[in-house]
């Protein structure tokens, strides 16, 4: 168990350090009108942006599955 905890671990740390490499040298060395496309016109706030997206469909898809939920079991109890 710990052995796996450790290589996500080190694998999240990975991934991380990957993506901030990424977007620096696409910072350094790509044009203006190309980064804009890549990243979008707000290009300091990115990792911002992607995790109040990742949050925001995280929250839509349990409150559906909520709602699907809370109404199997409120017609189950009517019955």
């Amino acid at each position: 168990m710990f052995k796996r905890l450790f290589w996500v671990a080190v694998g999240t740390i990975v991934g991380a350090i990957a993506v901030c490499k990424a977007q620096a040298y696409i910072k350094a060395n790509t044009p203006d009108k190309a980064r804009q496309f890549i990243l979008g016109p707000d290009q300091d706030h990115v990792a911002v942006r992607t995790l109040e997206g990742l949050f925001s469909e995280f929250n839509a898809t349990r409150r559906a599955r909520e709602e699907e939920l809370n109404a199997r079991y409120v017609d189950r109890a009517q019955r």
